[in-house]
């Protein structure tokens, strides 16, 4: 017989105090994060509202020097309404946890950018709506293309640096009329600088025609703006993106202008030398059967297999990767490490 059970509280994970959602929001709160907030939580929290959820893992690598000092940090946050956090269900092993804007760190957005936070289009319960959504494995899997960018920039520390990054929803409002992208990017190394769309496919479509079927649209863009972008497709396996290549070869031949839309694929268990993550190395092959089937290029190099495409220079470089569009969307900041002198300071 128990003569002394458990009690049920004592079962209970350990939870944070925080602030109500009224109280988070009032004067007297913005102001103490006056003080509080570095600018690289200010950064984070932007980054955030324009990408919508950033696991632990990948907020690390955007700008931490380790998951466990991120994780510190995010705690810290998360107690003061900056942010909010989610873990979603596996049913083996764990989930990391996943990060959303919360309700003062919207408020604070919203005064940086001189508007009321209604003017953000933000609401808590849409934020944390995504925990739920079918989209959710995409946009992860979307954002840790980018986050994974950024952290073997920084630990190869070759001069390799991500410069722009727009969300699905960014992309949207700008070319929604015309074709939605699921982000658009822009890497500079000291040999160039290379400008793409990517279409993350995770195996999960009906066919990889519906990933074809996108060709048309980016045609009718290219042609409306008269820029030529390429697309970047990533697939899940070898046998996946075998037959979305076979898919955009045909819809891609049955363009009037074939060569408006470059496209180059790769897949998530490609190994290259530099390793298995790192985006930036040759592992892109372009859909061009004039290369060599074997032939896989640097994401820099992807210029040289596109030599009717015009270079890029420092003014496009300002006013298309992170300039700040028409609207109240926010302006994301360059995906940057911040300052030593922040990180000095615990923020």
């Amino acid at each position: 017989m128990i003569t002394n059970p458990t009690p049920q509280r004592a079962l209970r994970g350990h939870r944070p105090k925080r602030l109500g959602s009224r109280t988070a929001v009032t004067g007297d709160h913005l102001a103490r994060l006056v003080r509080r907030l570095t600018p690289r939580d200010r950064w984070l929290g932007q980054m955030l509202y324009e990408h919508r959820v950033l696991t632990t893992g990948q907020i690390a690598d955007l700008a931490w020097p380790s998951t466990r000092a991120a994780n510190l940090r995010l705690l810290q946050l998360y107690k003061w309404r900056v942010v909010d956090r989610f873990q979603p269900f596996l049913t083996y092993g764990s989930a990391p946890m996943h990060y959303v804007l919360d309700v003062a760190g919207a408020t604070v957005i919203a005064r940086e950018e001189g508007l009321e936070t209604r003017e953000l289009g933000y609401r808590h319960e849409r934020a944390m709506g995504i925990a739920y959504s079918l989209q959710l494995a995409h946009t992860v899997g979307v954002n840790s293309f980018f986050t994974t960018l950024v952290a073997c920039s920084r630990q190869a520390d070759d001069q390799g640096r991500l410069t722009g990054w727009w969300s699905e929803t960014r992309c949207r409002r700008h070319f929604g009329d015309l074709v939605r992208p699921d982000a658009y990017g822009r890497w500079r190394e000291p040999a160039g600088e290379f400008e793409w769309f990517l279409e993350y496919d995770c195996g999960t479509e009906r066919a990889p025609q519906r990933v074809a079927h996108k060709l048309a649209d980016y045609a009718k863009l290219a042609s409306t703006t008269g820029i030529t972008t390429p697309v970047l497709v990533w697939t899940t396996n070898a046998h996946r993106e075998a037959r979305v290549r076979r898919a955009l070869t045909e819809a891609r031949a049955a363009l009037n202008d074939p060569l408006c839309v470059p496209i180059a694929t790769t897949t998530a268990n490609f190994r290259s030398e530099a390793g298995l993550n790192d985006f930036s190395q040759a592992r892109w092959l372009p859909l061009e059967a004039t290369l060599q089937p074997s032939r896989r290029l640097r994401l820099i190099e992807l210029t040289t297999a596109w030599p009717h495409l015009p270079p890029l220079t420092e003014t496009e470089a300002s006013t298309t990767s992170v300039g700040k569009p028409t609207g109240v969307l926010p302006t994301a900041p360059p995906p940057q490490p911040p300052h030593p002198h922040d990180i000095a300071r615990g923020g």
